[in-house]
C-alpha cells in the first residue's frame, strides 16, 4: 500500500498536532496529486464522525472495564450463602474462593481470547465485510450484555459454580466480539486525518473512567447489589444501543464512504504503481526491542491489576462507614487507577523522553517493583503474605504510581516504535506491537491468577 499509514499506536493519548500527523497527511495529499488522483474530502457535517469514533472507542473496551468494575454484584452472586444478612445485602465477611480468584479469572478470560483474535484479525479482515464485522459484534456484544443483566434477577446461589463458569464464558465471547470490533476498528480509521484517530483512542483511554464512574454512580444510589447491577449493566446495553444506531448514521454518511471505500479504490490504484515489498522478518528484528518492552509493561501491571488490587480493602473496613466498605475498591482500584493511566499518556504525549529503546526496557522492567508492593497491601484474604502496607494512602500512592509509569511508559513505547521503521512498515511495525501488547495481556492475567492464590 502506498496511501499514508497510521503511525499513531494503539495506546497513544494523541493529539492532531503531533509531528508525525503533521507530516504524513501533507504527504498523502502531495502523493496522490501528483499522480492526478487526489478526490476532495466531503466535510463532516457536526463533527458527527468524529463523535461516533469516539463512542466506537469506548464500546471496544466495554465488556473489559464493566466486568472488572462490577466487582460488588460479583461479591454478592458469589458470596457464602449460608453467611446473609438479606436478599441484595451487602455484606462485610471473609471472600469466598470464587469471590477471591473471580477478577483474575476475568482477565484471563479476556486477555487471552483478545490475543487470538488480534492475531488472526488480518485473516477475518480478508473474510468478512467490513459491515458484517462492525454489526455483528456490536449485536453479539449487546445479546451478551442482555444474557448477563437477566442473570441479575435469576437466584444462582444452588448453583453458583455453574453460573461462575457460565459468566466466564459469556466474558471469552465478549471480548472475541471486542476484539473483531477493535480491530476492525483501527482497520477503519487509519484511512481518517489524525484528528478522527485521536477520537478512538481518547475514547478507549475514557473507557475505564467511564466504567467506574458508572458504578460509583449506581453504588451512590443507596440501592442493594442487586439493584446497582440492573442499573450497572443496563447502562453497558443502552450505551451499546446508541453505538449501534450510530454506527449505521456512519456507514451511510458520505463522509465514510468517502474515506473507506473511495480510498479502497486508490489504493488500488496506487499500489499497482509497484511498491517495496513487506518482510515481517525485517520489521520484527527492527522493532522487537520495542514491542517486548510494551509486552514487559502490561504482563507487570496485568499481574497485580486487577486480580490483587481488587483484594485490598480499606483500613477501615467493617466499621459501618460507606466509603471503606462500599466505596473503597471502586475509587481507588478501577477510578483512580484509570485516571492515572489516561494522565500518563498524556504527560507522555507532550515529553516524548525518552527514546531509547534500552532505557525504555530498563525503565519497564524496574516496575516489577509493583508486584510485591501491592502484594504487601492489605489484600485479602491472605495466607503466605503478611501486610506491611496497611495504610489507605499508602496504597494510594502506590497506585498513582504504577497507572501514571504504565500509561507514560506503555505510550511513549508505543510512539517510538513505528519510528524506527521505513515509511511503507508503519503499517505493519503498528499490528506487530499490539500483538506484543496482547501477549503482554495474556501472560500477565494468567500470573496474576496464580498470585492470587499464593497471597
Amino acid at each position: 500500500m502506498a496511501y499514508s499509514v497510521n503511525t499513531t499506536p494503539l495506546l497513544q493519548e494523541c493529539s492532531s498536532e503531533s509531528e508525525d500527523d503533521l507530516n504524513s497527511v501533507p504527504n498523502e495529499v502531495n502523493f496522490k496529486e501528483t499522480r492526478g488522483i487526489f478526490h476532495s474530502e466531503p466535510k463532516d457535517k457536526y463533527n458527527k464522525t468524529y463523535f461516533i469514533f469516539y463512542l466506537l472507542g469506548i464500546v471496544t473496551l466495554l465488556p473489559w472495564n464493566f466486568f472488572i468494575t462490577a466487582d460488588d454484584y460479583w461479591m454478592y452472586k458469589f458470596r457464602d450463602v449460608n453467611n446473609t444478612k438479606g436478599l441484595g445485602e451487602r455484606m462485610v465477611t471473609k471472600r469466598t474462593p470464587m469471590q477471591a480468584s473471580f477478577t483474575s479469572y476475568v482477565s484471563v478470560c479476556s486477555a487471552i481470547p483478545t490475543l487470538v483474535f488480534l492475531v488472526l484479525n488480518t485473516l477475518l479482515m480478508e473474510k468478512i465485510s467490513l459491515n458484517k464485522r462492525f454489526l455483528g459484534s456490536l449485536i453479539s456484544m449487546l445479546i451478551l450484555f442482555l444474557i448477563t443483566l437477566g442473570f441479575v434477577s435469576v437466584d444462582t446461589d444452588t448453583w453458583q459454580k455453574d453460573f461462575f463458569a457460565i459468566t466466564l464464558l459469556t466474558i471469552v465471547l465478549l471480548n472475541v466480539s471486542s476484539a473483531i470490533l477493535s480491530g476492525s476498528l483501527f482497520g477503519v480509521i487509519g484511512k481518517f486525518s489524525p484528528v478522527y484517530i485521536t477520537a478512538t483512542i481518547g475514547g478507549q483511554a475514557l473507557g475505564g473512567i467511564f466504567a467506574a464512574i458508572a458504578e460509583i454512580v449506581s453504588l451512590s444510589i443507596g440501592a442493594s447489589s442487586i439493584h446497582s447491577a440492573y442499573m450497572y449493566f443496563g447502562i453497558g446495553s443502552i450505551t451499546i444501543i446508541i453505538t449501534i444506531i450510530c454506527y449505521i448514521i456512519l456507514y451511510k454518511s458520505t463522509h465514510f464512504k468517502h474515506h473507506v471505500f473511495k480510498k479502497m479504490e486508490l489504493d488500488y490504484q496506487v499500489d499497482s504503481l509497484g511498491m517495496q515489498t513487506l518482510s515481517y522478518k525485517v520489521v520484527l528484528k527492527k522493532i522487537w526491542v520495542y514491542g517486548f518492552t510494551l509486552m514487559i509493561c502490561f504482563l507487570f501491571t496485568m499481574a497485580v491489576f486487577p486480580g490483587i488490587a481488587v483484594l485490598i480493602e480499606s483500613e477501615g473496613k467493617g466499621h459501618g462507614n460507606k466509603w471503606n466498605d462500599v466505596f473503597f475498591v471502586p475509587t481507588i482500584c478501577y477510578l483512580l487507577f484509570s485516571v492515572g493511566d489516561y494522565f500518563g499518556r498524556i504527560i507522555a504525549g507532550k515529553l516524548l523522553r525518552p527514546k531509547s529503546g534500552t532505557i525504555l526496557l530498563i525503565l519497564c522492567l524496574s516496575r516489577f517493583i509493583f508486584i510485591p508492593l501491592i502484594m504487601l497491601c492489605n489484600a485479602h484474604p491472605r495466607k503466605y503474605w503478611g501486610v506491611v502496607f496497611d495504610k489507605d494512602y499508602e496504597y494510594i500512592l502506590i497506585t498513582i504510581a504504577c497507572s501514571l509509569s504504565n500509561g507514560y511508559l506503555a505510550n511513549i513505547t508505543a510512539i517510538y516504535a513505528p519510528k524506527v521503521v521505513e515509511n511503507h512498515e508503519k503499517e505493519l511495525a503498528s499490528m506487530m506491537i499490539t500483538v506484543f501488547l496482547g501477549i503482554g495481556l495474556a501472560f500477565g492475567s494468567v500470573i496474576s491468577l496464580i498470585l492470587v492464590k499464593f497471597l
